[in-house]
């Protein structure tokens, strides 16, 4: 199992919300067909067919916690990663 997949299941499992590294959750995003867009500290990731735009900020080097459960959202809505 590659280190997307791990970082895929720890996100939908939720176990790890505060300790997910910024440009891990990136990294999945990308893999997932997201295209990133950046602005100053703003990484904006769209996908077509996924009517969400999905905005994450670094806090430190880890992931907004909020943010990581956005993007578990988004995953489990349009079934991303199946």
């Amino acid at each position: 199992m590659g280190k997307q997949q791990k970082l895929l299941l720890q996100i939908l499992r939720g176990t790890s919300d505060s300790n997910t590294a910024f440009e891990d959750l990136c990294g999945l995003l990308c893999s997932l067909g997201f295209e990133r867009k950046t602005r100053d500290s703003h990484h904006v990731f769209k996908k077509p067919g996924v009517a969400e735009l999905i905005n994450l900020q670094k806090d430190g080097a880890q992931a907004k916690v909020y943010q990581v459960r956005q993007v578990r959202a988004v995953i489990l809505k349009y079934r991303l990663g199946d």
